[in-house]
């Protein structure tokens, strides 16, 4: 039986990143995507803690892409200057 630490770390993983994409799929604007992505961040650190102690290379793996690649979401759309056009 897992401990209770990764049960929360996991539970807070998957609703994070279940609302993370529903604010990112709303298209809401800049401000409400780039908060999506923020909880996306916080969810991949979630899901990576998990992984570790649990030994789950493959998911840590994965969430240590998702990672980068929603720390380029954050960028974009809450620090990135929106180009003219």
């Amino acid at each position: 039986m897992e401990d209770t630490l990764t049960t929360a770390l996991k539970w807070f993983a998957s609703g994070s990143g279940v609302v993370a994409a529903l604010m990112v799929s709303l298209d809401s604007g800049r401000r409400v995507t780039g908060w999506g992505f923020v909880l996306f961040v916080a969810s991949s650190i979630a899901w990576m803690a998990g992984a570790a102690l649990t030994n789950d290379w493959a998911l840590g793996s994965q969430n240590i892409a998702l990672f980068a690649i929603n720390i380029f979401g954050v960028y974009r759309y809450l620090i990135r200057k929106k180009a003219d056009g």
